[in-house]
C-alpha cells in the first residue's frame, strides 16, 4: 500500500509539474463551460432591422415603437423605396425589413384589417425563423391590446418572406461554416505539425545547412498544403452545389480568390503556431484548442454574434473565420461582388500579412 501511495503521489507530482497537462485537465473544461454558457442561447438580442413605412401614421409608429422597445430589435435604418431593400440586405447589417402598407391606420379603422410584410435575411435560417417569430409575436400582442378596447375586432395580417433561403434549408448555413472550419483546422494544423516534426526529429539541421533563406523555406513547406487545401475547398463547394443544392449566385472566380486568401492566412497561422511548439503534440494541441472552439463558437457559424456578451463580440472580431463566412454567404447566397465584401477582404488580407511577417521573423529566430 505504501508503494502504491508513493506511486500515486509521484504521478500527482508529474501532473502538477506539467503545465500542458494542467491546461488540458482544467483549462479546456473551464473555457468550454464559459463559452457554451454565454454563446449557446436561443434568445435574440440587438437584431438590426429596417422599416419601410408607406403609411407613416400613428398606428404604424406605435407598432414600430413596440418592436424596438422590446429589447430584441434595434432600428438601424428607415427606407423609402423598393431599391433600398436589396441594398440593405446585401450590406449585411440588416437582418429584417418591416413593411407597412399604405393607409395602414385608415384601413385598420374602416376595414378592420391591415397588412404588414416581414422580410428576413435567411442566409442564416435558424436566426431568420426566430426573428420572424419574435416580430410576429410582438405584432399579435399589439393587436390583442387594441382589440380589448373595441367591440369589433381588428386584424393585422403578417406576410412573411425569407430572402436568399426561402425554404429555410440548414445546409445553406452549414456549408460556408463547415468550409471555413475545415480549411482553418486542416491548413493550420497540418502546417504546424509538419514544421514541428522537422524540429522534433532533428531534420531541421539538414535545412539549416541549405542555402535557402527563411522565406524560401517557409514557401517550400506551405506550397504543397496550399494546393491540397485548395483542392479540399473545391471539393466542399462541389459537394455543396451538386449534392445539397447550395447555390453559387455570385462570381466563381471571386469565390476562389477569397478562398485562396483564407487558405494562405490559415497556413501562415499554422507556421506561426509551429514556431512556438516544441513538438508535434503541442502543435496539434494549440491548433485544436486555439482554432477549433473559436471557429465553431465565435465565428457566427452556428450562434449569432449579436446574441453574445459584448466581450465575446470583441473577441469574435479577431477570428478570421468570421469574415470568411460572411464573404462566402455574400457571394454564394446573395450574389454580391467585391463592393459589398471589400471590408472583410481587407481585414483578411491585413491578418495574412501580419501572420506571414510574424512567422518569418520567429522562424528566422528559431533557425
Amino acid at each position: 500500500m505504501k508503494r502504491f501511495i508513493s506511486f500515486v503521489t509521484k504521478e500527482f507530482h508529474h501532473i502538477f509539474r506539467d503545465k500542458r497537462t494542467l491546461i488540458i485537465l482544467f483549462g479546456i473544461p473551464f473555457a468550454q463551460v464559459l463559452l457554451f454558457g454565454f454563446v449557446i442561447t436561443n434568445e435574440l438580442k440587438n437584431v438590426k432591422i429596417a422599416v419601410w413605412d408607406k403609411s407613416n401614421d400613428e398606428v404604424t409608429k406605435q407598432i414600430t415603437d413596440k418592436i424596438t422597445s422590446s429589447g430584441f430589435f434595434t432600428l438601424e435604418e428607415i427606407i423609402y423605396k423598393k431599391e433600398d431593400l436589396e441594398r440593405v440586405f446585401k450590406a449585411g447589417k440588416i437582418r429584417e425589413v418591416i413593411i407597412f402598407e399604405e393607409n395602414f391606420a385608415q384601413k385598420l379603422k374602416k376595414e378592420k384589417i391591415a397588412n404588414i410584410q416581414l422580410i428576413a435575411d435567411a442566409s442564416d435560417a435558424n436566426s431568420a425563423n426566430m426573428i420572424i417569430n419574435y416580430t410576429s409575436g410582438i405584432i399579435m400582442n399589439y393587436t390583442s391590446s387594441i382589440n380589448r378596447e373595441i367591440n369589433l375586432p381588428m386584424q393585422i395580417h403578417v406576410n412573411e418572406r425569407m430572402l436568399y433561403n426561402e425554404e429555410l434549408r440548414d445546409v445553406y448555413m452549414f456549408v460556408p461554416g463547415i468550409m471555413a472550419m475545415i480549411l482553418m483546422l486542416v491548413s493550420a494544423m497540418m502546417t504546424s505539425i509538419s514544421v514541428a516534426r522537422e524540429k522534433e526529429t532533428g531534420t531541421m539541421e539538414v535545412i539549416l545547412v541549405s542555402p535557402l533563406n527563411p522565406i524560401q523555406i517557409l514557401l517550400g513547406k506551405v506550397t504543397p498544403y496550399i494546393v491540397l487545401s485548395f483542392l479540399n475547398a473545391v471539393t466542399i463547394i462541389a459537394l455543396g452545389y451538386f449534392v445539397f443544392g447550395m447555390p453559387i449566385m455570385g462570381n466563381l472566380s471571386l469565390l476562389m480568390a477569397e478562398t485562396m486568401l483564407f487558405i494562405i492566412l490559415a497556413l501562415s497561422l499554422g507556421i506561426l503556431i509551429s514556431t512556438a511548439a516544441p513538438s508535434q503534440q503541442v502543435a496539434m494541441f494549440i491548433s485544436m484548442f486555439a482554432l477549433m472552439l473559436p471557429t465553431i463558437l465565435l465565428s457566427g457559424f452556428i450562434f449569432p454574434i449579436e446574441n453574445m456578451p459584448l466581450i465575446l463580440q470583441y473577441i469574435s472580431a479577431l477570428m478570421p473565420p468570421k469574415y470568411f463566412i460572411i464573404i462566402l454567404k455574400n457571394i454564394m447566397l446573395k450574389g454580391t461582388g467585391l463592393a459589398y465584401i471589400w471590408k472583410e477582404t481587407a481585414i483578411l488580407t491585413f491578418m495574412t500579412i501580419v501572420f506571414i511577417a510574424l512567422s518569418a521573423k520567429k522562424f528566422k529566430v528559431r533557425l
